[in-house]
């Protein structure tokens, strides 16, 4: 008892008679002076009987044994939550008192125990003690290099109750949980939104703020998260270290090759609610459903209008800012997309990879043979507003309503003349170049348009692919046919402005006009007398050949 006394005396004296030999360290009694030395010597003298490992103190075997045990003598007078120990229990106490003793003197950060002070420190000293003995990367705690030997070794000691999956980390089963729980415990301020981890609401709220914090090294990009920087970079690095088993092919990401994998295997394990259509990717699942809702959540600034996709969006603008950024190695044309480059191509290369399964044909486009397959189909689901004429595709019935609201956007930059659409205005640019690229093979004589080469063709086959329903007459084109059709109807559609006379043909207006102005465009080359028609001057040029 004396001694005890004479040992409890020294706490108000400050007296330390024992020193260590080895640091000049002192304690107050004896007995710590010996547990202290067992540091130096690595003397561990008490073994628990459970697990056979060694301790340098009674006490810390004693608190060991609570693991076996399951005793956990001290409990929270506040949450009444127990510990093994009376210092976790002192630290579990600061959260309920708020008491955070520990400060760092570089950013005055404080701290509610040492031991995450001194992690912490590492931050500024940059001291890294714990290395990896596989690939010797340095790690500040040594939990961080436990965590991260699970890479090499393949541990994931965690497994999940529910679906029995195994994760490297508790964190990792903790959050998985919610999966199962559907608990979502942290929401955005702004949209309501919630989400499983304080994380990921962390990275969620960037949509709002615009921030992205992480650069890369290379083209200063920026990004919102460090996930989407690393992918980024293997763009500059050009690594691809996720490769497919069936086909070789290598991706940067994991999920790229999962969701690649799904070529081979056929899997389309997302389904639309509406109409029970597959997809591949939850990504494509969402663009889809946009076409039963309607939604259109992305906004040009210039002039207002909705895209149900972002790419859509960004290929738009490009229409305000006259960026073309893709450009074709063969002729210097640039475009807006990379499919648009894509599809030029194949007119370089002849590529047509899309056939029609009826007639087998060839199409350098998707659209243009699904456009095609209604041929077979008789299918013709653009409808006029004005007339109910139907058409096989949009852009025909966008043509078409030019006939109605009269609008002709495509000019001549030599005559000033206005075409309804684009196809006119080039074939019509022909006539200022003199191109005539059609050649017939019969009598080389040459044409500025394909249709023109068709109809002329006829004169030498003698095919009249259309006939009359009234009299059973044939005759060599559509237009001539719709002429001839008004002999039977009586139809006389143009009228003349100076003597309001009828005509059924524009031609025959043309040659009347010739009345009124006194037009005699025809000319004889033999005694340069002038005829308002055609016909009249090779009757004339008789005469001539005759004497």
């Amino acid at each position: 008892m004396k001694i005890n006394l004479i040992s409890h005396t020294r706490v108000h004296t400050g007296d330390k008679a024992n020193q260590c030999s080895k640091r000049q360290k002192y304690f107050t009694n004896k007995g710590s002076l010996v547990t202290h030395m067992r540091g130096h010597t690595g003397e561990k003298p008490y073994q628990c009987s459970e697990c056979q490992k060694y301790f340098a103190t009674k006490s810390y075997l004693v608190t060991h044994m609570r693991v076996h045990t399951g005793d956990k003598p001290y409990q929270c007078s506040e949450c009444h939550k127990h510990f093994a120990t009376k210092s976790h229990l002192v630290t579990h106490m600061r959260v309920h008192t708020g008491d955070k003793p520990y400060q760092c003197s570089e950013c005055q950060k404080y701290f509610t125990v040492k031991s995450s002070l001194v992690t912490h420190m590492r931050v500024h000293t940059g001291d890294k003690p714990y290395q990896c003995s596989e690939c010797q990367k340095y790690f500040t705690v040594k939990s961080s290099l436990v965590t991260h030997m699970r890479v090499h070794t393949g541990d994931k000691p965690y497994q999940c109750s529910e679906c029995h999956k195994h994760f490297a980390t508790k964190s990792h089963l903790v959050t998985h949980m919610k999966v199962h729980t559907g608990d979502k415990p942290y929401q955005c301020s702004e949209c309501q939104k919630y989400f499983a981890t304080k994380s990921y609401l962390v990275i969620h709220m960037r949509v709002h703020t615009g921030d992205k914090p992480y650069q890369c090294s290379e083209c200063q990009k920026y990004f919102a998260t460090k996930s989407h920087l690393v992918t980024h970079m293997k763009v500059h690095t050009g690594d691809k270290p996720y490769q497919c088993s069936e086909c070789q092919k290598c991706y940067t990401t994991k999920s790229s090759l999962v969701t690649h994998m799904r070529v081979h295997t056929g899997d389309n394990p997302y389904q639309c609610s509406e109409c029970q259509k597959y997809y591949t990717t939850k990504s494509s699942l969402v663009r889809h459903m946009r076409v039963h809702t309607g939604d259109k959540p992305y906004q040009c600034s210039e002039c207002q209008k909705y895209f149900a996709r972002k790419c859509s969006l960004v290929t738009h603008m490009r229409g305000h800012t006259g960026d073309n950024p893709y450009q074709c190695s063969e002729c210097q044309k640039y475009f807006a997309t990379k499919s648009y480059l894509v599809r030029h191509m194949r007119v370089h290369t002849g590529d047509k990879p899309y056939q029609c399964s009826e007639c087998q044909k060839y199409f350098a486009t998707k659209s243009h043979l699904v456009t095609h397959m209604r041929v077979h189909t008789g299918d013709k689901p653009y409808q006029c507003s004005e007339c109910q004429k139907k058409y096989t595709s949009k852009s025909s019935l966008v043509t078409h309503m030019r006939g109605h609201t009269g609008d002709k956007p495509y000019q001549c930059s030599e005559c000033q003349k206005y075409f309804a659409t684009k196809r006119y205005l080039v074939t019509h640019m022909r006539v200022h170049i003199g191109d005539k690229p059609y050649q017939c093979s019969e009598c080389q004589k040459k044409y500025t348009t394909k249709s023109s080469l068709v109809t002329h063709m006829r004169v030498h086959t003698g095919d009249k692919p259309y006939q009359c329903s009234e009299c059973q007459k044939y005759v060599a084109t559509k237009s001539y046919l719709v002429t001839h059709m008004r002999v039977h109807t009586g139809d006389k559609p143009y009228q003349c402005s100076e003597c309001q006379k009828y005509f059924a043909t524009k031609s025959y207006l043309v040659t009347h006009m010739r009345v009124h102005t006194g037009d005699k465009p025809y000319q004889c080359s033999e005694c340069q007398k002038y005829f308002s028609r055609k016909q009249n001057l090779v009757e004339h040029t008789k005469i001539h050949i005759k004497y």
